[in-house]
């Protein structure tokens, strides 16, 4: 064995102010404290280098790294600074970056520029002895297949500049800047690199050799093999993990270079996909494989193969059963972006991601035991809302989790067959093809933390004011079309578009009631999917659902200052009022509804009797002295909100009589109030959505709060084409679609399906949309257990098995006067639950429900307010 293999680290600690959680520049006073020879400086005063002594295993290694973090930390804690070993600190910004005072430094600060002082970076880096440098160079070039999932396992540094950067390592993605990072590129010997290394040195583009930035490396300063591609690790396993399979990966080389096995080199711009794909999900998405024709593989598997791949080496060199104990470990928590990201989600604030990696920093080799136990066999995956890594409950969730799992044998059942009861009894229905169907409602709830309510209802509410603006508008004066901001063609070709729009009064109120779908990423950023301004159902929904928990699981534990949705039907009745005149007290309304016949019946009766409106259909309601009246009573009627199945001008009674058009003459004088008015489609069909950017930026001068899903208009030949190459990999819709009609999932679907849903895009161009897939979060829901699935605990045969299905999240938004926005959100939300194996949510599509449990803030508690005296 040429090669001695011992082993030694390099990491970089972030110095941390434990009163602000902000970077501190202290490390020219600590490392005053500290030896020499084990501590140094680096080009950034907020960081101190730890250097190991040459260690034979991977428990001296551990200790090792132990005994010079406790020495930082000794020497730091009297000033109040702790350390951080992760790849960017959480709350770093721009401005915290302070050079080091050396001439070194300083030369690289006067010739790099932004690329140093933004250098607020820390890596691990492990040397494996190898003090041939020829050998060195070999097999350099041999593990560079291997390092993306290094890179993965060890990516800490979803944070930069004080938000999330979308990937797991943007340390990676800043480091590849340098002139001299990445790859080397083939060489043959020790005599070639040190000619590459010369040369660039000649050009004056780097200064010296310790500026060779490579990924792996001959050391500058030792006998060893460097690898250098891996974010600081705050859990020291983790690193250990690393230089265990990175020594296993050098000696599989070394083998491979006595055997005379020829190098299958993988190709540059390949690699650079490879380690770029590692730091944007880590372990939350897919790798790519190590085979000549790389293609994406779960990073957990991708994990695993690297394992059994090197296993004879690890064997050999007596790092197996440890190797393997520690990345089932890893895998099972996350790697500290996954843990980190998880911290955040869970309060909203940076300060609590900081407290992690310094806690874990400054912990056990092993990590912070969890809190909780693993659900033995609920299926972990990335993006779950209430189970984390390992099959562990997030915080938010350990109550509920508890509760369940403290339930006698056979009562989740009984609770599940009493919800079911529930719903029989009080028609809680929705209208499918074959008839009235039962709302299927899941008894585990969803919680919203108040950091996240009040991200969406800012978002939600900005875009019900630029939705609003823009009806208007292209009804009233059509400014943003006489500016070209949006061809005309697209509005008043749209399917929504109704030319009886624009009889209406100038300044009619558009749109009393708006829902808005969206769905949460795996990275727990919220997205808008669609937007709806015609008659968007699922408010009474929710409020039954509340009633549903109240009676059948009141043992639930619940948060403290958990909304209450009651108020929403005096939201609703207070909306049908906006438009009328100032101070104005709501008169008689009417909900006017399609009848039993119509898909939300359940709701059309809650929330007429919820709120105090007349429950009319078209036969009930006739024209008498210029009103619209009610003809039973004669009672003349002030606001009419619709819930028809067809547009309320082309509306007629059963003798045939026009009486759509008649309303809306009334309402062209300006004596009854339409609530939501027709002609509203034209905002919220599939095509109009890509532009609501573009509307907030042009009504309201602000940028979106609320990202949108990437989406394609198949219109724009550009696009098309696009479109059509990957309908496979994408969703497409129809533009007018809704309820979940239409909506193709490419990769779910089989090859002739696609093959049809190209042909009619390609057909009727106008017609379509396509969306890239979002993978959304998902939520644990029960489903029935069968006496094969026996088994103990929640996730056992208790009645009710569960498993991860996907969730989105409806929110109302309602016409609100007086208030500062002219809208108010309403205290509900409905969260809509996919059947098992799908990511489609509609109720129409086999999709059910489960309560959302929304906290509001600290100063804004739901026990001593009702949510309508907001208005």
């Amino acid at each position: 064995m040429a090669a001695e293999l011992t082993l030694g680290a390099e990491e970089e600690l972030h110095l941390i102010d434990l009163e602000s959680g902000k970077l501190s520049a202290r490390a020219p006073q600590i490392l005053s404290r500290l030896p020499a020879g084990s501590y140094s400086a680096e080009i950034q005063r907020t960081t101190v280098e730890t250097n190991t002594d040459v260690v034979a295993s991977l428990d001296g290694l551990r200790r090792e790294l132990l005994r010079l973090r406790k020495g930082v930390i000794d020497a730091a804690s009297p000033d109040g600074i702790g350390i951080a070993c992760v790849g960017t600190a959480p709350r770093s910004e721009f401005a915290d970056f302070e050079l080091t005072s050396t001439g070194r430094y300083g030369r690289m600060q006067e010739q790099y520029r932004m690329l140093v002082d933004e250098q607020l970076i820390c890596g691990t880096q492990i040397h494996v002895g190898v003090s041939d440098r020829d050998l060195a160079v070999d097999i350099a070039q041999r593990v560079s297949r291997d390092l993306p999932v290094l890179l993965a396992l060890s990516a800490s540094s979803p944070y930069w500049n004080g938000a999330d950067t979308g990937y797991s390592s943007i340390r990676s993605i800043i480091w590849q800047r340098w002139p001299s990072a990445g790859s080397t590129g083939p060489l043959s010997s020790a005599a070639e690199y040190d000619e590459l290394l010369g040369d660039l040195i000649a050009t004056g583009v780097i200064a010296d050799s310790k500026m060779a930035y490579f990924e792996v490396r001959p050391s500058s300063h030792a006998p060893t093999l460097e690898l250098r591609v891996c974010d600081a690790c705050p859990i020291v396993d983790d690193a250990v993990l690393i230089a265990g399979l990175f020594r296993a990966s050098v000696r599989a080389a070394e083998l491979d270079i006595e055997a005379g096995r020829p190098l299958a080199p993988v190709a540059e711009p390949i690699h650079r996909a490879a380690m770029w794909q590692a730091a944007r999900s880590g372990l939350t998405g897919d790798l790519l494989d190590d085979t000549r024709h790389p293609r994406p593989t779960a990073a957990a598997h991708a994990v695993r193969h690297l394992i059994r791949r090197l296993r004879p080496q690890l064997e050999e060199l007596g790092d197996y059963d440890e190797v393997v104990e520690l990345a089932s470990t890893l895998l099972a928590r996350g790697n500290s972006s996954d843990r980190q990201r998880a911290a955040f989600a869970e309060r909203g604030e940076l300060a609590a991601v900081v407290k992690l990696v310094v806690e874990e920093t400054q912990g056990p080799a092993s990590g912070i035991p969890p809190a909780v136990p693993a659900l033995r066999t609920y299926p972990s995956r990335a993006g779950d809302e209430a189970v984390g890594p390992g099959s562990r409950p997030r915080p938010a969730y350990e109550e509920i989790v508890g509760y369940f799992e403290s339930l006698p044998d056979g009562l989740v059942a009984e609770r599940l067959s009493a919800a079911e009861t529930w719903i029989a009894g009080h028609e809680l229905t929705f209208a499918a093809d074959d008839g009235p169907r039962p709302f299927a409602v899941d008894l585990v709830p969803r919680v919203l933390n108040s950091h996240e309510w009040a991200a969406i209802s800012a978002g939600v509410l900005q875009r019900a004011r630029a939705l609003e603006a823009f009806l208007g508008d292209v009804y009233g004066e059509q400014r943003i079309l006489r500016d070209g901001v949006i061809p005309r063609r697209t509005v008043e070709g749209a399917p929504g578009w109704h030319e009886g729009g624009r009889a209406l009064p100038a300044g009619t109120l558009r749109s009393a009631v708006i829902g808005f779908d969206l769905v949460r990423n795996e990275f727990g950023g919220w997205r808008v999917l669609e937007d709806n301004l015609r008659n968007p159902s699922g408010a009474a929904y929710a409020i039954a659902i509340r009633s549903l928990m109240d009676e059948v699981a009141p043992g639930v534990p619940r948060p403290e200052r958990m909304l209450t949705p009651g108020g929403t039907f005096d939201l609703l009745r207070r909306a049908l009022s906006a438009g009328g005149s100032a101070g104005s007290a709501p008169g008689p309304a009417a909900l006017l509804s399609s009848g039993p016949a119509s898909g939300a019946w359940f709701e059309h009766r809650a929330l007429a009797a919820g709120a105090g409106l007349q429950l009319l259909a078209l036969d009930d309601v006739g024209i008498s002295d210029g009103r619209v009246v009610e003809t039973a009573t004669g009672t003349p009627l002030d606001a009419l909100y619709l819930r028809l199945d067809d547009e309320l001008p082309d509306a007629v009674d059963s003798r045939g009589a026009r009486i759509g058009e008649q309303i809306m003459q009334v309402a062209a004088a300006g004596h009854v109030r339409l609530a939501n008015a027709p002609g509203n489609g034209v905002a919220d069909d599939k095509a109009m959505y890509c532009n609501v950017p573009t509307l907030i930026g042009y009504y309201l001068d602000e940028r979106q709060l609320l990202e949108q899903v990437p989406t394609y208009r198949t219109s724009d030949e550009a696009e098309r084409r696009a479109v059509l190459e990957r309908v496979g990999e994408l969703v497409t819709k129809p533009v007018d679609g809704h309820g979940g009609e239409g909506v193709l999932i490419g990769p779910a679907a089989g090859a002739a399906v696609v093959a049809e849903r190209r042909a009619a895009i390609a057909a009727d161009p106008d017609a379509w949309v396509a969306q890239e897939v979002v993978p959304l979060s998902s939520h644990p829901t029960f489903s029935r257990a069968t006496p094969s699935e026996a088994g103990a605990g929640i996730d056992g045969a208790r009645g009710g098995v569960l498993e991860p299905r996907h969730v989105d999240l409806r929110v109302f938004v309602y016409a609100s006067p007086g208030s500062p926005d002219g809208f108010v959100v309403a205290p509900l939300a409905l969260t809509r639950v996919a059947p098992a194996g799908s990511m489609v949510v509609n109720s129409s599509r086999g999709g059910g429900a489960k309560d959302t449990w929304i906290v509001a803030p600290e100063a804004d508690s739901a026990a001593d307010r009702d949510p309508a005296e907001e208005v």
